[in-house]
């Protein structure tokens, strides 16, 4: 028996006018998909309890089978093990975003936030700014003496690790879909004490790249300068109970998204990394569906997630939200379970939204989410097809960390 879980990141979305009162699921093709809804069972999961922020991280503890509550210790842990980099348990780990606010040599406090990732800054760029920030005398001398590191990684995402740090009573901001206005807002507040290390971090960094080399072409270039950083997603490293401890199970997770790959190698899922995988629209979806085909056949248990939906809502792309569903469906789905169904394999499958992602807001929203179980052995004739709305009238599971003992067959759903 193999065991699959499909996400579609951010699919389930609200009812809206300008598609005729539906939704994005309720109107994209996607014929397989509801093929497996109707031979299967539709309901609906709590993956992001309540007093927990709305997103992938908590999300995907959930759909793993751990409990936030007891297993959540930051997002910034979970991207580090996602890029191999080795943290020990006392070490804070924070993403460190290369982000763009408004030029000038003024004070940090009063330059506008522009853009929370640089224009999507990446590759030979987002490392030239990195090594900038390291060659410069005064950031590096920060650095050493607050005994902290700074990986690199050819993205607008950076890992900072404090060794020792400690940030119990310090808040740091995480909307950055809402953040419009002065860049204080995205400093570390709480504790001015305790602050301190990361804002001195964040003010030399504006410093050192406002007139840097790289910023100046990509100034010239009509692209936006990453002459700031923004320390978030802080945690301690753990190690979360793997996979093979708890179900006895192999397993394996296609992902490109850093913190669902990172959340799999904490799991002891197999990471793999798939050529021309982005986390955009333009993702290489054929070659995930071929990386999966491949991991379904020497593991258990395959995670494939597709984060494509929840960018388009951010981007308020209501069209190609539609296409990425659809795609989701004819590029990954159809062909991989086409392998599986010709090579005779009995598998369970459950195809979910890790959250919600509202086109309309551009925005997590943390209500119940639609699920698909399906089983390859049995059709269930309940002839529904794959919407929020039916998942909301089928079978509840309050607590989204019970989804992989039902899928198990640990637990029964029904």
């Amino acid at each position: 028996m193999k065991y699959l879980i499909i996400v579609g990141d951010g699919m389930a979305d609200e009812r809206m006018p300008q598609l005729g009162g539906k939704s994005p699921l309720e109107v994209a093709n996607i014929p397989t998909i509801n093929r497996l809804a109707r031979q299967g069972i539709v309901g609906h999961a709590q993956n992001c309890p309540p007093g927990f922020s709305v997103g992938s991280d908590i999300a995907h503890l959930s759909i793993l089978g751990c409990d936030p509550s007891k297993h959540f210790h930051g997002r910034g842990p979970m991207e580090a093990a996602a890029l191999g980099f080795a943290v020990e348990p006392t070490d804070a780990v924070f993403r460190c975003n290369l982000l763009t606010m408004e030029d000038g040599d003024g004070p940090l406090d009063e330059k506008g936030f522009v853009s929370f990732n640089a224009g999507c800054i990446e590759g030979e760029d987002a490392l030239e700014v990195v090594r900038t920030l390291k060659a410069d005398p005064d950031f590096a001398a920060a650095l050493k003496k607050y005994d902290m590191e700074l990986r690199e990684t050819p993205t607008f995402r950076q890992i900072l690790i404090h060794h020792h740090g400690d940030f119990e009573g310090l808040y740091f901001e995480t909307n950055w879909e809402g953040v419009k206005g002065p860049c204080k807002q995205v400093f570390p507040r709480g504790n001015e004490a305790k602050a301190e290390p990361y804002l001195t971090l964040m003010r030399l960094a504006n410093k050192a790249l406002e007139h840097a080399p790289i910023n100046e072409r990509r100034r010239k270039e009509g692209k936006l300068p990453a002459n700031g950083i923004w320390l978030w997603a802080e945690g301690k490293a753990a190690k979360l109970p793997s996979l093979q401890e708890r179900y006895g199970k192999s397993g394996a997770v296609v992902a490109a998204v850093p913190v669902v790959k990172g959340l799999g190698a904490m799991c002891g899922l197999d990471m793999v990394d798939v050529e021309g995988a982005n986390g955009e629209i333009d993702t290489n979806i054929e070659g995930k569906a071929e990386a999966a085909w491949e991991m379904v056949n020497s593991h258990d248990f395959v995670l494939v997630h597709l984060e494509a939906p929840d960018e388009c809502a951010h981007a308020g792309d209501l069209k190609n939200k539609i296409q990425a569903i659809e795609w989701l469906d004819s590029r990954l789905i159809t062909p991989l379970l086409g392998k599986m169904d010709e090579a005779k394999m009995e598998y369970r499958l459950l195809i979910i939204s890790d959250h919600r992602t509202f086109v309309r807001t551009k925005q997590h929203e943390g209500s119940p989410v639609p699920f698909i179980l399906y089983d390859s052995r049995m059709d269930t004739k309940r002839g529904v097809t794959y919407t929020e709305e039916n998942g909301m009238n089928g079978p509840d599971v309050p607590h989204g960390d019970k989804l992989l003992d039902i899928l198990f067959e640990n637990i029964p759903l029904l």
